[in-house]
């Protein structure tokens, strides 16, 4: 969504190279690493991706936080299994942000000196377990909402790349939602802490879809060249008009005093979140954003010596076969 904030890049190629692409992507076809593209969607493709690969990982650390602390040996294990999964998912992303020519290395500097973002829900803390239920069922869902589309995106590998990450997200999401379905069952006082725990994540999940669209300054010329596949407020529709029913079977309450359905329109009303809280998070200012950076400065660092001991073994193979020849 960040990357959707940005000015949109201005292509100063040949026009009729220009035109050309447009047909190709307007006919439906994939655009691969290969073929010539306009330098403004080679900037948004990295954008993106980029900050899409950012937000599997720095996902990883709100529930990492509660494998030690799971409540039995099952659930712990479905924990660790998910963040191992979300770990996953970013490195099929960095792949594919590798095939537009800029490096793992150089987009994890970009997020470390804050010139790219990652998804602002991750700036918010998980403070019970039930959150583990509500991050699966919610952060998964807006994910799973967002992502499905672009298994038709313009660019091929990222389209591929999202195939098997909806797999994943959509198994995620039934875990979280099974999660909390065991613990509305319980004793009241889980059932209060799911009904917090939606309380404090809802409003951050309809934030995962981006501004509005009249705020969206990227929007259109993403959605032109289908890197994008719907507007933001068609995804936060859709999220929430699914996600409403569910809340209901679970005999929980959406924090909305505003929530109603509307019959002519076939759809629910709803309250916009807080949208400078949104942008106060964006630029910093959210319950976690230094720890999380700070987290992945650490994992950067420590991690230095093992980068420097790839290369180095690398570096030996290529001479060997140099000397082979």
């Amino acid at each position: 969504m960040y990357a959707q904030m940005v000015k949109s890049e201005a292509t100063q190629e040949d026009p009729e190279m220009l035109a050309a692409f447009q047909e190709r992507i307007d006919r439906g076809e994939k655009i691969e690493p290969k073929d010539w593209m306009p330098e403004g969607y080679r900037k948004t493709l990295i954008r993106q991706i980029g900050q899409h690969a950012h937000s599997e990982i720095v996902g990883q650390l709100p529930e990492g936080n509660w494998i030690t602390r799971a409540p039995s040996l099952e659930r712990k294990a479905n924990l660790l299994a998910k963040v191992q999964d979300e770990a996953g998912h970013g490195l099929y992303l960095y792949c594919a942000a590798e095939t537009l020519g800029v490096s793992r290395d150089e987009l994890t500097e970009m997020l470390l000196d804050g010139r790219m973002k990652y998804s602002s829900i991750f700036n918010y803390p998980t403070l019970t377990w039930a959150d583990m239920g509500a991050v699966g069922w919610l952060v998964d869902g807006a994910a799973i909402m967002n992502q499905v589309p672009l298994q038709r995106t313009s660019y091929g590998p990222y389209a591929r790349a999202m195939v098997r990450i909806c797999k994943e997200e959509s198994f995620h999401q039934r875990q979280g939602y099974h999660l909390l379905m065991h613990m509305v069952k319980g004793t009241p006082q889980q059932k209060r802490m799911c009904q917090d725990a939606l309380n404090r994540m809802w409003y951050p999940a309809l934030m995962m879809f981006g501004p509005p669209d009249g705020d969206s300054v990227h929007s259109e010329q993403s959605m032109k060249w289908k890197i994008k596949m719907n507007s933001n407020d068609e995804l936060r529709q859709k999220f929430v008009d699914e996600t409403v029913p569910q809340a209901e079977y679970l005999g929980l309450t959406i924090p909305d005093e505003n929530l109603k359905w509307n019959e002519e329109r076939q759809q629910y009303d709803f309250s916009q979140p807080d949208w400078s809280e949104f942008f106060d998070v964006i630029k910093g200012n959210g319950p976690c954003n230094v720890d999380r950076i700070a987290a992945r400065q650490k994992a950067w660092d420590d991690g230095a010596w093992v980068r420097a001991a790839m290369l180095a073994h690398a570096d030996k193979k290529a001479a060997r076969r140099a000397a082979a020849e």
